[in-house]
């Protein structure tokens, strides 16, 4: 069994073949989604579709790109869709320095916020962070109290970042962009992450594997990633599949 622990299904690029998606995933060995919200409509979009299969989980937020505007009435909105019974995490929120229209400054005022969320509802945190370190480490640590109950998702750091993401108990999800073919360097970091904090996930429509670049990516096509960590950690692909789904099922408390 495999968990796709952050996909975008609801995005426009499945709109005219979700259930066909779906469906090649779970021949794929995919039988689980967590089905991350991205803004206030995809938050409202993600627990529309964990009500509609029962494979498929919600996590509620807003990427920091989405971080100018009426954040004060879509916090309101996320924290009641947060109530869910299928929803199963915050996220994804944190920061992205990278050519985003949203400020610095705005980005970590929301960031805290849904940390706060995140503390109050005992639910785990999604983190995106794309050149934003620093302030990604500072903010959680200034913001919990002990060790963070998150993953870094779609992880592309340095060895020092993520000996310090650990440090602070959190959990690391990588995508498909660990086969590509400049990856070298970032499939080196990936054999220093403990077996029992490593998670998989797609990130689709974004970041097909190498083999498939250039397309949609699909929940199908993680098993390319299972297999690319497999020939990293010199592990089998059932072991691989077997620590990645617990330790989805640990953080997230996935009741399956």
């Amino acid at each position: 069994m495999i968990i796709d622990t952050h996909c975008h299904l609801d995005f426009e690029q499945f709109a005219s073949d979700r259930k066909d998606t779906i469906s090649q995933a779970e021949k794929a060995g995919v039988l689980y989604f967590i089905n991350v919200g991205a803004s206030l409509h995809g938050s409202r979009e993600s627990v529309r579709l964990a009500a509609e299969y029962k494979n498929i989980f919600a996590s509620v937020g807003i990427h920091p790109h989405h971080a100018t505007g009426d954040t004060e009435g879509a916090l309101g909105e996320i924290e009641a869709l947060a109530a869910g019974k299928k929803v199963v995490a915050i996220g994804e929120v944190g920061l992205d320095y990278y050519k985003s229209p949203s400020l610095p400054p705005v980005q970590k005022k929301l960031f805290v916020k849904f940390i706060g969320l995140s503390r109050r509802l005992g639910l785990p945190l999604i983190i995106h962070n794309r050149s934003a370190d620093c302030d990604t480490l500072s903010i959680l640590k200034s913001e919990c109290a002990g060790p963070v109950h998150g993953v870094l998702h779609c992880f592309s750091g340095e060895r020092t970042f993520l000996t310090k993401a650990l440090d602070m108990g959190l959990f690391i999800s990588f995508t498909c962009n660990l086969t590509f073919k400049n990856a070298g360097n970032l499939r080196e970091v990936a054999k220093y992450v403990p077996l029992d904090r490593v998670l998989l996930e797609t990130d689709a429509p974004f970041l097909a594997p190498q083999a498939k670049r250039g397309k949609r990516n699909e929940p199908a096509y993680i098993t390319e990633l299972r297999d690319g960590l497999s020939e990293i950690l010199g592990i089998s692909k059932d072991e691989v599949e077997k620590v990645t789904s617990e330790n989805a099922k640990k953080l997230f408390k996935l009741n399956i």
